[in-house]
Parts: structure tokens; sequence; C-alpha cells
């Protein structure tokens, strides 16, 4: 290539250096090149308007520095100054940004004494923020602790969730100074890490700030911060997890072995410490935010495996436990508990297990309390009000007993006080006949605390407890100290307990927030915006959205992508969230599994009940099965699509087939729209529009009609009577039928009807065809004398077009005639007056001549008068 251009040049120089006249076009020719180039630019300047200058995004009043030209050299400024920043990068034009600059206010008026907030146009093209940065979507939020950062947030633009993301930057760590808090700590179903440093040797110990920053880097990682990141500073404290060394990092787990970061193998560093924290973390419940409907987050989640979605209401600033999670965690816990211990021991992992000194979370002890009558706040039914208290404090080192203080000596008054804590508000006197259960929790959890309390129906949870069987405080009603309902439960065969282990079906945990997904929730099976009816979470969800709203809303299903199968959670006969979810988990589990498949369709209370049996049964999804799956009934099931265009053209077919077995109680027409109704796989088609047959007691010998068979109406009464169940019955001895072709029969006067009716129908037609041809043959006459005429007008409408012109041309020459006669005429006019003048003036001229020549004889005739007087005077004088 540079060959053949260096050759190329030396040609073109050699050709401009024998003729110079070349060279000097060329040089005007990019002279005049350029010039017009100049010229162009130069209008295109005064053409193109400048862009407006950016005004401010925020309003003056919101406490937020609004850098609306895209000043980024401020931003540095700003945030060396404070210690907690958070920069908002926005686009003025961006919906997004539009939409999250009033959360942004919102969380800036309550965090303005904490937080610092900047805002920066980044969409300013003479902003150095739009030179420098390079973002993809907007806006953008960026957090900055201290010299760390930036941590950028990818939940969702709503107040809450920002705001408890940058509560969680500003608070990373949790200080632990007592067992009771640790034991807390440890206790919640996400994971918790812990930091053991000393801090009386210097202010800030070796290894503290690199922790510090592994909980930010874990808040990169996850906005939700599931991994919970704690201090302790008291060796005593650090003691009941085993830990005793300085700068050790602890990571507990429910399940497995508890872990101490191996120091000697991995580098101590933030990110060295996240990386080995996400790696070995047990997750019961995860949280998802899919970002939209293209979003592949789920996708991905759900080809791991089966999956339980749980679409519950979130507020992630709400300082009261969620009762409804607290449940569903305490599920999950037992669901993945595969040992009877809470600590199960690994050999091969003894140099990174640190096991507690004592459990961290002891069973609960629970005594039933009846209730007489029912409750009026709770309703109609019985009540029984179930008191749990942790007995780790009574029996220390050793393991609990199920006893109460009311079983031993000055026990009472300690029974007394839990009662009025947990369960009763009022005091519990001697002379009380009854014991009202009010001011009651929904649910308890070994994680929620010391004590608690629940409520719960009899006769759907079975607990019965009669007065006298129980010990009495102060000959109160009571019943005698049993085993919570959930523990009594495990204990069983079929147990949720350990189930992950037991089962092939492992299920994976999901949390959603129903507010921000719910449209999603519907297209799985959930009701719409203002139903709260099956598949939500019992009478609790129900609870919840009374209270806070439409928002409040939950849903639960399990979703199997690989077989394709998707279960909607029916609370139906369950008291408690947790019975529901415990069923519903046992039922998926189970080899055969008894739960129904939800599959699209038209709900039964909206179709249409017709009052007599229609020529064809139209199928939609709850109705398939029943109709086609008809053990005393032969079905001739057409599918067809609505977008299918060739499915319509045969619809005069099936109408026609359909009446031919109208009354028949053996054969059915039906037909199902495949793109409105979901179908068993089993039951579905590679192409419409396609025919299966159903035979009565063979319905696994399906048959599908022949797509080589063009669908008409004799193939398919040939394809009825060769598959149809009647025609395969086998014969008796002495050669006869077992029954008589009853079906025959009345199909063959049913096509002896129809043949009549087509025979009628085509003398009608013959009939009409006949007039049709005589009309049409006398329209064609008429057409063929009305083109005649047609002819004979066209031609003489040329004749008289031919006479017109030649009028025309006539015209034309008598015009110019006339013209050139009026030209002379006006010219004779012309001369005639020229003569006329003339002549007037000959007139005048001959008269002043004749008048010249009289005056001149006069003078002559008197000088000659004077002359000869003249004469004779001389004559007479001489």
């Amino acid at each position: 290539m540079l060959r053949w251009l260096r050759q190329s040049l030396r040609q073109v120089s050699s050709l401009m250096a024998r003729r110079p006249a070349l060279v000097c076009g060329a040089i005007l020719l990019s002279v005049l090149l350029l010039l017009a180039v100049t010229f162009t630019c130069s209008r295109a300047k005064n053409v193109v308007a400048s862009a407006r200058p950016p005004v401010r995004f925020f309003s003056a009043e919101a406490p937020v520095v609004d850098l609306y030209l895209g000043q980024l050299e401020q931003v540095e400024r700003l945030r060396g100054a404070a210690e907690v920043s958070v920069i908002f990068f926005y686009a003025p034009w961006c919906a997004h940004s539009i939409a999250a600059r009033h959360e942004v206010q919102e969380v800036a008026r309550r965090l303005v004494k904490q937080v610092q907030f900047v805002a920066v146009n980044c969409w300013w093209s003479q902003g150095k923020c739009r030179k420098q940065k390079s973002f993809y979507q907007y806006p953008v939020i960026h957090l900055f602790y201290k010299r760390f950062g930036p941590i950028e947030y990818k939940g969702p633009f709503m107040a809450s969730y920002v705001e408890r993301f940058i509560l969680r930057v500003i608070t990373p760590l949790t200080y632990l100074p007592s067992r009771a808090t640790l034991q807390d700590f440890l206790s919640y179903h996400e994971p918790g890490v812990v930091g053991y440093f000393q801090f009386n040797s210097s202010p800030q110990p070796p290894g503290y700030i690199t922790y510090l920053s592994s909980a930010l880097q874990a808040l990169k990682r996850d906005f939700r911060g599931a991994v919970r990141f704690g201090v302790v500073t008291s060796r005593h404290v650090a003691e009941s997890i085993s830990v005793r060394d300085d700068q050790t990092v602890y990571l507990h787990r429910h399940f497995n072995s508890s872990l101490i970061f191996p120091s000697w193998e991995r580098n101590f560093t933030s990110e060295g410490i996240c990386s080995w924290v996400f790696e070995h973390r047990e997750t019961v419940l995860q949280w998802l935010a899919p970002t939209g409907a293209k979003s592949r987050l789920l996708e991905q989640e759900l080809t791991k495996g089966p999956a339980l979605l749980l679409f519950l209401p979130h507020n992630p600033l709400g300082l009261v436990p969620d009762l409804l999670l607290t449940q569903i965690a305490d599920v999950a816990v037992r669901y993945h508990s595969c040992s009877d211990s809470p600590h199960h021991h690994h050999p091969s992992d003894h140099s990174y297990y640190s096991g507690p000194s004592q459990p961290l979370s002891p069973p609960l002890c629970c005594l039933s309390v009846v209730l007489p009558r029912p409750h009026p706040l709770l309703g109609s039914t019985s009540r029984v009000c179930e008191l749990c208290l942790n007995q780790s404090q009574s029996n220390p080192g050793r393991s609990p007993l199920c006893t109460f203080p009311s079983q031993t000596s000055g026990g009472a008054a300690v029974l007394q006080s839990y009662l009025r804590r947990c369960c009763l508000p009022v005091a519990v006197t001697a002379t009380a006949t009854t014991v009202a259960c009010s001011n009651i929790l929904s649910s308890y959890s070994p994680s929620s605390g010391r004590y608690s309390a629940c409520c719960r129906t009899l006769g759907q949870l079975g607990v019965s407890l009669p007065p006298q069987q129980g010990l009495g405080l102060d000959n109160k009603v009571l019943g005698t100290p049993t085993p919570s309902p959930s523990s009594s439960q495990d204990q069983e065969a079929g147990g949720i307990k350990g189930l992950r282990c037991r089962t092939n079906k492992t299920l994976r945990f999901y949390i959603l927030d129903s507010a921000l997904h719910w449209p999603l929730a519907v297209r799985l099976g959930a009701l719409g915006n203002n139903e709260m009816g099956g598949g939500g979470l019992g009478e609790l969800g129900r609870l919840l959205g009374n209270r806070t709203g439409d928002g409040a809303r939950s849903f639960a299903t399990i979703v199997n992508l690989k077989d394709e199968v998707n279960y909607v959670l029916d609370h139906r006969g369950t008291a408690t969230v947790t019975e529901s979810l415990e069923l519903f988990i046992r039922n998926f589990s189970t080899p055969h599994s008894p739960l129904q498949r939800r599959l699209v369709g038209k709900r039964e209370e909206e179709e249409e009940r017709p009052q007599k049996r229609p020529l064809i049964s139209e199928l939609t999804t709850s109705s398939f099965l029943s109709t086609v799956m008809d053990p005393h009934r032969d079905v001739l099931l057409f599918y067809y699509s609505q977008w299918c265009g060739y499915c319509s053209v045969l619809n005069h077919v099936i109408i026609q087939l359909a009446r031919m077995f109208h009354g028949n109680s053996t054969v059915t027409i039906a037909r199902v729209n495949v793109a409105r109704n979901d179908l068993p796989w089993e039951f579905m088609v590679d192409h419409f529009p396609s025919v299966l047959l159903f035979p009565r007691h063979r319905k696994h010998l399906s048959v599908k009609f022949p797509e080589d068979t063009p669908i008409t109406l004799p193939t398919l009464l040939r394809f009825i009577l060769k598959h149809c169940d009647s025609a395969h019955q086998p014969m008796k001895a002495d050669g006869s039928d077992p029954k008589p072709h009853v079906l025959l029969k009345a199909e063959f006067r049913a096509l002896q009807g129809e043949v009549q009716t087509l025979h009628r129908a085509r003398q009608r037609l013959s009939n009409q065809l006949a007039q049709l041809w005589r009309d049409n043959r006398r329209l064609s006459f008429d057409a063929v004398a009305l083109e005649t005429h047609n002819a004979l007008l066209q031609s003489q409408n040329g004749e008289l077009q031919r006479e017109r012109l030649s009028l025309v041309e006539q015209h034309k020459e008598k015009s110019r005639q006339l013209g050139e006669a009026v030209r002379r005429l006006q010219e004779l006019a012309d001369a005639s007056e020229n003569l006329l003048t003339e002549n007037t003036l000959l007139r005048v001229l001959l008269g002043a001549l004749r008048a010249r020549e009289t005056e001149t004889g006069e003078e002559e005739e008197t000088g000659e008068e004077e002359e000869e007087t003249g004469e004779e005077r001389s004559y007479m004088a001489s």
C-alpha cells in the first residue's frame, strides 16, 4: 500500500513538473476550496444558537448544595470539609432525576445535621462533570465516609431506602457492650460478623480502620446491608464466642461451624475480609430488587433451582421488628437446620471453628392459657394465649428444662410479672376467675427476646387444654407447660426442621418488597391492586393491609423454572402465617406434590353460564382437565388462537361437525384458545390449528389428526369414527356386537338429514344461479347495446369536434380578413383626410394667388397710367 502511494505521488509530481499550468490550477482550486469552507463555517456560527445556561435543579430552600454548572472541582473541597457526604449526579431532562429530586430533598431535611448533600449537574456541556465523568444512566448517588469512597447506591430511589442506606454508612459498625446484646446480634437470621479490638492501648487499635473499611466494602456489594458488622471491646464478652485474641474477626453461622478470619493465610485488608465474609456466609433469606421487566437478576436466581418468592410490605426505617418477616425467617432457619445441635462441628475445619461457650439461642418453653370465652378484639372463635419464656438464665451451664416459675415455690409472682408484660396488660389478682388474652403480639420467635406471646385459634390448631388438667395460679385457668407448636411439629417425621436435607426439592427463600414489585406478584398469580384474597399470607397479611393501607400486601409463590411450574400459597384452612407457610413447603417437598399448578386463564365467576348445552364447548384453564379427561365421553379438541387466520377459516367446519353430534351423549366437540389460557405442558401442541381426539376409557391413547390431511367435514368424520371408543368394542362369541350401533345409526340419521338439507339448499342455490344467469345474460345484451350506442355517440362526437374545429378555423380566417379590410379602410380614411387637408391648403393657396394676381394687375395698370400721365406731363412740360 505504501509503495503504491509513493509511486502515485511520484507520478503526480513528475506530471506537475512537466506541466506548470496544472500546478497553478491545483493551487488555485485549493485556495477556492479553503475560502468556501471558511465562508460556510462563518455562516454556521451565526445559524446555530448557543445552549441556554442551566438553572438550579433543587429549590433554594432545600438543604442541598446545587452545583448546576457542573463545578466538579468544588465537590472535592466540600467533601473534605464534611465527615459524610452524599453526591447526587443528575441530568435536568432525566425523568428519573426529576422523580428522585423530591425523595432526596426529604432525606436531606431529616439528615442535614449529620450529612452534607451536594447535587451536581453532570449534563451541562461546559461543566467539568460532563467532561470527566461518563455515566450510562441518571441519577447516580455516591456516598463518602471520611476518606473512604465512593460508595454507590444501587437501590430504589425512595426516601426511606436512601435514608436507610445513609444511616448504615454513617454507622457501619454496631457496638456490642454485653453478652446479651451480642446474643441478640447473632441470633438474627442475617449473617453477623464480630470484630474484637481492645481500645486500651491506643485511640484506634491496629486493624480497626481496616475492619471498618470492610463493613463499608460490604455496603458497596449489598446496599441493604444484609451482612451486619459488630465490634466487641470487652474480653469477657468476646470469650462468650470463644474469641480471646485481639484483632480477631468472627463470622457467626447458624448451621455450620462459625469461622475466624485466617489472617495467617489471607491479607488482613478490607477487600480480603469482605470477600471472605461473602464467600462463607450463610444466607437464609435473600432480598431481591429487580430493576424492571428486562432485568436478568431474577432469571439468574431462578435458574439455580426452585425458589420461594415472598412479597412482603417492607419499611426500611421501621424501628419495630417486622413480625411477618420474623415468622418467615424462623421458618427458613428451621428449614435449613439439618443438625439438632446449634453448631455442627466439622473436623476438617478445626482451625477456623470457634464455638460459643454456651448456646446463643436456647430453646423456649411455652405455657398455654386457655380462654373460657372469646375475646372481643379477636373474633368469635375460641383462642389460646401462649406464653413463651427463655430459660437460659434460669439454668446456666446446662440444658434448660421446660418448667415455669409457677410450679416452684415463690414463682407465682414471677409468672404474674411475665403475664402482665407479655400477655395481660392488667394485673392478675387472686380474685380473678378468668384470664383475658389482650395486647397480643402476632407471633413469637426465638430471636425476638426473652419472652413473647401469640394468640391462636383452638379449632384450627387442635390445641385443647381443659382447665381441670392444668396447674392453677391462684385458682386461675392455666394449661400445662407444653412445647411450642413449631418445635412439636419439628419433632414429627413430616416437620419443617431440616427438610432441606431430607428432600431433593431444595428451596431458596427470596424476599421482595411488595410496594415496589407488586406488578411482578400479579403476573405470578396475585390478585390486583385493590384485591386482598387468595394467594396472601393469611390473616396477618390482611391485618397489615388494613393497618397500613394498600402498600401492605403480601403474597407467596414457589417457582420452579426447570419444570415450568408455579404454585401459589393458599392460606385457607390455617390460622397463622407460620402454619400456612410450613404446610406450603411440605406439600411442595413431597415426591407427589398435591399442589395445583397456577395457570393463566379466565376465572370461573367471569365465565357465562349458558342456559343449554352449546354446540361447541369453550374450554378454559379451570375447565380443561375436567372436560378432556372425562372417562365417559369422547372429546374432539380443536386448538386455536385469535391471531391464527386459518383457524377462523375452519370455524364453519367445526360448527357443522358440532351440529351433527349435537344431542349425542358420548361425543363432545370442544375448542380452547391457547393464547389466553395456560395448559399443562403435556397437552400443548406445536402449531395451530391442531385437532386431538381423547377417546373415553383410553385417555392416555390420544390421537392427533394427521397434519398432511385437509381439515374438512368428511375427513373429521372418518377420523372420529375410526378412533372413537365405540368403534373398538370387542365382538361377542356369536359374532354380534355387544351393543347396537346406536352412535353409528344416530350419525347416519344426522348425515341423512344433513344431506337432505344440502339437497334443498342445492336446489335453491341452482334456482338462484339460473335467475342470476338470466339476469346476467340480459345485462350483457344491454351492455352490448350500450356499447354500440356509445360507439355511435363517440363517432358523432368526433364529427362535431371536427366541424367545430373547421368553424373555428373559418372564424379565425374571417376575422383575419375583416381585420385586414379594417386596416385598409383605416388607411384609406387616413389618405382621404390627408388629401382633404391638402385640397384645403391648395384652395387657400389658390385664393391667395388669385388675390395677389389681382393686386398685381391693378398696380400695373396704375403704373401704366402714372407713366402715361408722367409722359404727358413731361411732354407738356417740354
